[in-house]
């Protein structure tokens, strides 16, 4: 058998558009395999979307309640069985450093009530791993990826933000991390970043004000000011300054944003966080849940040369964080009935056996039961955070 780094070789030299094929052609030389597709999640997290060419001729299959959609759950593989045509299904996460991307799915012939061989299934894994890296790298260079993730056409706010936001979930030794946002093809103001080195994990949660294009042209203004103060080696609260300027130089205090700033300090579990708005932080510890509470200052762009003050905590291995935005404390049910606190916390505590990167969606589809199905009047965040600690 062909070692992995073979594959990798071949996924390389393929062009953007044409690594399905690829990987396609692999699978099926060193296995004999009768079909290979590539299913996606589209933006809401609740379908799996096949890759293809436009118009889809293939159905979306449900995230909740599908053979790959146990696979992309749990991370593992999962197999199905077809007795009548004697083959199996082998489905694998497609996964890159803890981002859920989607399922490759691979039918293969077997003897009946045959299990796949080990050795095959170990190279099938290695093969979507592969194919993981490639389609992240790939979707710099073509759209084909990015419309299979499309169950409904984004608004241009939406697509502005979807392209700014780092990945959904991701994850290190040290935590878990995942997120989500609301509608997920209308969001406008909500967003999240997050960036890692050595011993600090930098997380932002962010909540600008209007709708639509001047909200998400107001975020990506804020987003990539921090990005340009961290990558620039400076403190926390100089991050938050010359975001704050950059924003006020553009608007003049007319718009402004509410950002929550953390820094962790991996070796430890210190937190050091500026609160610069409305986003709201809750922990779980020991089965407790209980809100954070923090020294609200001035939203970024509000007010000119507004000086933030860092505070501190710490977390403890096994604490979960979960980073919540106005959007989901305000919803109102169709009769006017707000979202209790009581209810958010009931929500936390249900989800506390889900790893990180599932519980957003289901925070938000609880929340979307409570609201209903009409149009939100503000879009919803929320991000959680798994820590183990090193």
């Amino acid at each position: 058998m062909d070692r992995p780094s073979a594959v990798e070789r071949s996924l390389r030299e393929a062009a953007p558009h044409e690594i399905l094929d690829v990987i396609r052609s692999e699978i099926e030389r060193r296995h004999g395999a009768r079909a290979v597709e590539l299913l996606l999640a589209d933006y809401a997290m609740t379908r799996l979307q096949p890759v293809g060419v436009l118009p889809h001729t293939r159905a979306p299959v449900s995230v909740h309640d599908s053979d790959p959609g146990r696979a992309f759950g749990a991370q593992e593989p999962h197999c199905s069985y077809d007795r009548s045509a004697s083959t199996v299904t082998a489905h694998l996460p497609v996964s890159v450093r803890g981002d859920r991307l989607g399922v490759l799915s691979v039918t293969l012939r077997v003897e009946e009530g045959a299990d796949p061989a080990a050795d095959v299934l170990e190279d099938l894994r290695d093969c979507a791993d592969a194919l993981a890296h490639e389609v992240v790298v790939a979707e710099r260079d073509t759209d084909l990826f990015l419309q299979a993730r499309r169950a409904e056409r984004l608004t241009l706010a939406a697509e502005m933000q979807w392209q700014l936001l780092p990945g959904r979930s991701c994850a290190r030794p040290e935590y878990s991390l995942g997120a989500q946002l609301e509608p997920a093809y209308a969001i406008f103001g909500d967003s999240f970043d997050w960036s890692a080195s050595a011993d600090d994990l930098y997380v932002t949660v962010s909540n600008g004000m209007g709708e639509g294009i001047d909200a998400a042209l107001l975020t990506n203004l804020c987003v990539n000011a921090l990005r340009n103060a961290r990558r620039a080696g400076l403190s926390l609260s100089d991050q938050a300054y010359l975001a704050d300027q950059a924003v006020y130089g553009q608007h003049g205090g007319s718009r402004y944003l509410s950002t929550l700033l953390f820094r962790f300090h991996l070796p430890t579990g210190d937190v050091e966080v500026i609160d610069a708005g409305s986003p709201r932080v809750w922990r779980v510890r020991g089965g407790v849940v209980e809100p954070i509470e923090l020294e609200e200052q001035m939203p970024l762009g509000m007010f000119e040369d507004t000086a933030y003050r860092p505070q501190h905590f710490r977390v403890e291995p096994g604490d979960r964080l979960l980073f919540i935005s106005d959007g989901v404390y305000d919803a109102l049910s169709p009769g006017g009935e707000r979202y209790s606190l009581r209810a958010l916390a009931a929500s936390i505590s249900s989800t506390r056996l889900l790893p990180a990167p599932q519980v957003p969606r289901v925070m938000l589809q609880e929340l979307l039961g409570h609201r209903g199905s009409g149009p939100a009047a503000d879009d919803s965040l929320v991000m959680c955070l798994d820590w183990h600690g090193r």
